[in-house]
């Protein structure tokens, strides 16, 4: 029976290694399209959405290193590096949207960015279903957070989508901070998740 069970089990953890693979692959090339959106709209939300990425990247890669020696310590470590990440950025982007808003900064449209964060949206919903799955299977508390967090990035992206959308349609410069608040509640909360264990 235990032959059965191991290339099944060797199975799952390719496919999670593979679903983390193509997370990180999109984040590195995100991190580059969001910095230089970012800069050019000079847009809070983009801006912390690729913080987001950043932090899907080091999320991604803390499973990978998680999934490589699946042992309890160093579970609860992961978790921790997660949830510090998730800390960070909530803390950067509450001040940033607070000072964006405070100073009444009106960020310009994007094109590339409103494309990005549509695509990237589709993208991490499909990639945190594969995640949620394989998690389940390979009863993994590790792969299954991740694929939250890959989930939350497809909602981010979706909010930050709606921010530059109401931006550049109707002019609603105060939607790109908003959604950068948006990304504070989600990454707060998912910080407390991954602390929590």
């Amino acid at each position: 029976m235990t032959s059965d069970l191991d290339p099944a089990r060797s199975k799952l953890l390719a496919r999670g290694r593979h679903l983390e693979f193509v997370t990180l692959g999109w984040n590195v090339i995100g991190v580059v399209v969001l910095a230089s959106s970012a800069i050019a709209a000079r847009s809070v939300a983009l801006a912390g959405f690729g913080l987001d990425s950043l932090i899907e990247i080091v999320a991604s890669t803390v499973v990978l290193w998680e999934l490589a020696d699946v042992a309890e310590q160093r579970r609860r470590k992961a978790m921790k590096l997660i949830g510090m990440a998730f800390t960070a950025l909530a803390v950067y982007l509450a001040l940033q949207s607070t000072v964006v808003l405070a100073a009444g900064f009106h960020p310009r449209h994007s094109v590339v960015g409103i494309i990005w964060t549509g695509v990237t949206a589709l993208a991490m919903f499909v990639l945190a279903a594969g995640k949620a799955q394989t998690g389940d299977a390979l009863g993994n508390p590790v792969l299954r957070t991740e694929g939250r967090v890959t989930f939350i990035d497809g909602v981010l992206a979706s909010a930050v989508l709606v921010g530059l959308v109401l931006n550049a349609a109707a002019g609603f410069w105060w939607a790109d901070p908003a959604a950068g608040y948006v990304l504070v509640y989600y990454g707060a909360r998912e910080a407390y998740a991954a602390f929590a264990g």
